[in-house]
């Protein structure tokens, strides 16, 4: 009788790990599609930005804003 409760206990420690294991994946790859998705946003936007600052410091230096 022991000798099954010890197997069934190894046995349940066993899914727990595995269970914590593919968590530890499935949030790795989270993380990562988060990351490139920001840097994506930061290098589509930054394009932009300088555009837009380039437009009026050019604006500015031709006296067109005060």
């Amino acid at each position: 009788m022991l000798k099954y409760y010890v197997k069934s206990k190894l046995a349940i420690e066993d899914i727990k790990k595995n269970i914590e294991g593919a968590s530890l994946i499935e949030y790795s790859i989270l993380i990562g599609l988060i990351s490139a998705a920001v840097i994506l946003t930061v290098v589509f936007i930054g394009g932009r930005i300088t555009n837009t600052w380039n437009s009026l410091n050019t604006a500015m230096a031709k006296g067109k804003l005060t």
